[in-house]
């Protein structure tokens, strides 16, 4: 065995000694066919681009506390801000011509933009069905909008629960006005905004009651055509009763004709109703905002303190409401305490934010319409009805003296009892679901962050506890600030920072979203590009928390010093209270630089922030 092992080997050796490059290589064969090709790799995601924010213009009224700066609109022929002025009842008209590219020296007290006011009559005459004309007299302005040179006014009946108006202007290329018509909409008109292919205007009619609910008129949408360049006489309306409309398949029409089937069907879905006993769907529904597909057929209005939004179909006429569901804070970190005066982040099973989005605003991703929301939350509070109540109210045998479930109750001791989580502010309409004297969930108001939801309303992302955390982190316990003092922690029993203005704007090819929080007066900033894979990009507050003053809003005047109140500081503050945001794109802006338009309603000012690619 050996010997043949040996004798094979040498000849192996001698037949590789043979293919040795050392001799000759002989006639080379030809090249192989060409292999398969693999699958195509994935595209690439860009990276995340950080941004720099800086303030290069604003402008102060010097009226604290009364919205003497509200909404904000842009118009690019005159290359000026208009923002509504509540407190005087007119619109101030902001010049930016000239406006720098280089920051101010002192961003939280710079004054150096100027405003001309324009005011709008006390009362005016709107056209009825029958050709008649009917004089309403005016309350205060709540929004206004602006497309191409038409500017629309929405100003509610200076009795907020009767027949409010919108208001048309043409404006020229130096920004003066000339009004055109009056048109009646529906009871306190809240916001509006013209389709993109500007052949209409909605309004979002939100409709309070009067505090001791003697009036609760119906929420609605009023809908105004404009063609041969002139708005139309009348408005047509979408209402939350005959006009409303259910997708399922199972759901006959037979199952929604009467209010309390309706009630009844949006109950079951999700939707939260508070209010007196024989209130209505359509009373209790209060259109707050309202946004529109790029192609002008369909919009979206979200319906606060229902904790969900409306799709609205303007070729059909009819609403579709659906419920937004709720925020698990076992799975995120929140202060549900402002007693401690200190931020501390926490779990909290067994309770729920309600999303309860305030603005929103819609984009195009691949063909398909998104919509982003501020999750700022709201309740209902009037005399003659509220369901604003603290956990420790829940509890109390003077007041609802209901058992918390082990994991509640749990929560509640360790986090220190009616100073820990029986703080926090709850809603009164959803305890005991199950009537069985326990409370197995708590609902409180808001998500505290900002979500994306596709047309149909499926959330595809959320902020989730991000705010709260980006902010504790820069800001300390100057967190959930209250932007009437300057108190850390002070609204964190509340609905903390309270997300209220949100917009998005495209800067070289990257689409964001800008987002800020009424109380503390932060400024988030994500790149939501792609929604499915949204991302944190920057935080920036304007305010300076290192000075001291106290306000009232609720007061005649909110700097009473015989009330305790002290605004000598308030100019040195900052931006307190920001209510509105509008993006203006490098193509648009009169500096060649993407801006950002904040309307600060409690400081009275607005700030013009210049946002770029560092």
């Amino acid at each position: 065995m050996t010997l043949r092992y040996s004798l094979l080997a040498l000849a192996l050796a001698s037949l590789l000694a043979g293919c040795s490059t050392d001799g000759d290589d002989g006639a080379k064969g030809e090249p192989g066919a060409p292999g398969i090709s693999g699958p195509e790799g994935q595209p690439g995601q860009d990276a995340v681009r950080e941004l720099d924010i800086q303030v290069v213009g604003r402008f102060a009224s010097g009226i604290y506390g009364k919205s003497a700066a509200e909404i904000v609109q842009f118009h690019k022929a005159s290359a000026k801000v208009f923002a509504i002025n509540a407190a005087s009842n007119h619109i101030e008209v902001i010049s930016l011509a000239g406006l720098p590219t280089a920051a101010v020296a002192n961003p939280v007290s710079d004054n150096s933009l100027t405003s001309t006011p324009m005011s709008f009559p006390a009362s005016v005459k709107v056209k009825n069905a029958d050709d008649s004309e009917t004089e309403l007299t005016l309350g205060v302005a709540n929004s206004l909008a602006i497309q191409g040179d038409w500017l629309a006014l929405a100003v509610e009946n200076a009795v907020k629960t009767a027949t409010g108006a919108v208001l048309f202007y043409q404006l020229d290329s130096n920004g003066s006005a000339t009004f055109v018509k009056a048109v009646a909409a529906g009871a306190l008109p809240d916001m509006l905004t013209f389709t993109p292919d500007g052949t209409r205007v909605l309004v979002a009619n939100e409709g309070e009651p009067d505090t001791d609910y003697l009036a609760d008129p119906e929420g609605s949408i009023s809908v105004i055509a404009l063609g041969n360049n002139q708005p139309a006489d009348m408005a047509q309306h979408i209402n939350f009763g005959t006009d409303m409309r259910f997708s399922s398949k199972l759901i006959k029409a037979t199952d929604y004709d009467t209010d309390a089937k309706r009630m009844a069907l949006l109950k079951a879905s999700g939707v939260k109703f508070a209010g007196p006993d024989g209130t209505t769907a359509a009373q209790d529904i209060e259109p707050e905002y309202i946004s529109v597909a790029a192609d002008s057929k369909t919009a979206w209005v979200s319906l606060q303190e229902n904790n969900a939004i409306g799709i609205v179909d303007l070729e059909a006429m009819t609403v579709e409401v659906k419920a937004l569901g709720v925020k698990d804070w076992s799975q995120y970190r929140l202060d549900f305490t402002n007693k401690d005066e200190v931020i501390q982040l926490q779990h909290a099973p067994g309770v729920y934010g309600m999303y309860q989005p305030d603005t929103i605003a819609t984009y195009s991703w691949n063909g398909a319409t998104f919509i982003v929301s501020a999750n700022e939350g709201d309740s209902r509070d009037w005399n003659a009805y509220s369901e604003d109540i603290r956990v420790a109210d829940v509890v109390d045998p003077d007041e609802f003296n209901l058992q918390l479930s082990a994991e509640l109750q749990n929560l509640y001791d360790v986090s220190g009892g009616k100073n820990g989580l029986g703080r926090l502010k709850v809603t009164s309409a959803l305890l005991d679901e199950d009537r069985d004297g326990i409370v197995e969930r708590l609902y409180a108001y808001g998500g505290r962050s900002f979500s994306i939801w596709d047309a149909q309303l499926n959330q595809v992302f959320d902020s989730g506890d991000d705010f709260g955390r980006i902010a504790a982190a820069v800001l300390g316990n100057n967190a959930n600030s209250s932007h009437s003092e300057n108190k850390g922690d002070d609204r964190s029993d509340d609905k903390g920072g309270e997300p209220e203005a949100i917009d998005v704007g495209t800067i070289n090819g990257r689409t964001y979203a800008f987002i800020g929080q009424e109380r503390s007066g932060d400024l988030f900033v994500y790149d939501i590009s792609n929604p499915f894979q949204a991302a944190f990009v920057a935080h920036y507050n304007n305010r300076n928390f290192d000075v001291s003053f106290e306000l009232d809003d609720e007061l005649a005047n909110p700097c009473d010093s015989s009330e305790g109140m002290d605004c000598t500081e308030v100019p040195n503050a900052g931006d307190l209270g920001p209510e509105s945001i509008k993006f203006i794109s490098a193509d648009d802006s009169p500096s060649g630089q993407p801006l950002l338009v904040v309307g600060n309603e409690v400081s009275g000012s607005v700030t013009l922030y210049q946002v770029s690619e560092k």
